[in-house]
């Protein structure tokens, strides 16, 4: 029996869910946020059992999505003090409960630190971008200066900017030199400044286990995408890499003690490969229906051995 824990709008979960109906690949959901409504267990004397949704033995768990429930008719202070138990409540299952997990929480919350992945590529010779984290303004002009006038600027972690009206996205944006020229009117508030590579185009790489899935994506047609593929829905082709770079993805996601990950990688007009960052989670459905590649079957398959 497999385990999945999401959330009622992860649609990549439901990409998978439908491919295990028509295998016959029995399997539960925990869709976090009724965590209020569905009935869990957990028993501890001379030994641990635990009934989650009826069932109590997973040999397999997938880790998609967690998502708090709604609360209403309590103060905030109320509402905050069930939130922060019932993430604790998450986090006790995930750290004791045995199964083969994809991947294990504990290493998808690590390896989301954007530091650790950029220091874990180098150790195994990725190339990155030079990259700078300050609050210094002189740091961050001589950077400008080292870099030759061209560097680009992105979140540390959080990319939208959640309003009461709704949410706003932040890309990847090149600093103009005009903000370098007037910094001392600015704050310099956490985020990471790197070189702006040149790039030929961009590649997701999707990494279940020892397999790998490279797709590409033409950035530098569209003026409005050169910096952030993000900012239009551009199609991925299928693109074959390097054998070496497969190697370096496969042990990206051993070192960060994954079985799942999606890699972004630039390759330049000198034919050279850059690590830029890992998602432990990140999405994939879109490449799959784009290039035919079978992410979903690769994640199936991890599950079920």
């Amino acid at each position: 029996m497999i385990l999945i824990i999401t959330h009622k709008t992860d649609f990549t979960a439901d990409f998978v869910i439908n491919k295990l109906n028509q295998r016959g690949i029995a399997y539960k959901r925990l869709n976090c946020e009724d965590i209020f409504k569905d009935e869990y267990k957990i028993k501890l004397n001379s030994n641990f059992t635990y009934s989650i949704l009826g069932e109590e033995k997973y040999k397999s768990v997938w880790f998609r999505r967690t998502k708090l429930p709604e609360i209403k008719g309590l103060k905030r202070e109320e509402k905050l003090y069930i939130l922060y138990e019932t993430e604790s409540l998450f986090e006790n299952i995930f750290s004791t409960l045995t199964a083969n997990w994809l991947s294990s929480p504990s290493a998808v919350y690590e390896a989301e630190n954007k530091l650790l992945q950029l220091k874990t590529a180098i150790k195994i010779g990725f190339n990155i971008p030079q990259t700078l984290i300050t609050n210094s303004k002189q740091e961050l002009k001589q950077f400008y200066s080292d870099c030759n006038h061209d560097i680009i600027l992105k979140p540390i972690s959080q990319t939208r900017i959640q309003y009461n009206e709704g949410s706003a996205f932040i890309f990847t944006n090149p600093i103009p030199e005009d903000y370098i020229t007037n910094i001392e009117s600015y704050d310099l508030t956490p985020c990471i400044y790197q070189k702006n590579i040149p790039k030929e185009y961009e590649l997701r790489v999707t990494v279940v286990g020892d397999l790998v899935f490279s797709a590409a994506v033409y950035s530098q047609a569209d003026e409005e995408t050169k910096n952030d593929w993000r900012k239009k829905k551009l199609k991925f082709e299928p693109v074959e890499i390097p054998n070496e770079i497969q190697q370096k993805c496969i042990t990206l996601l051993k070192e960060l003690d994954l079985k799942f990950g999606a890699i972004d990688l630039i390759k330049t007009p000198n034919e050279e490969y850059v690590f830029l960052e890992i998602n432990p989670n990140g999405q994939w459905a879109w490449i799959e229906t784009q290039t035919g590649q079978k992410i979903s079957d690769a994640i199936i398959n991890q599950l079920i051995k």
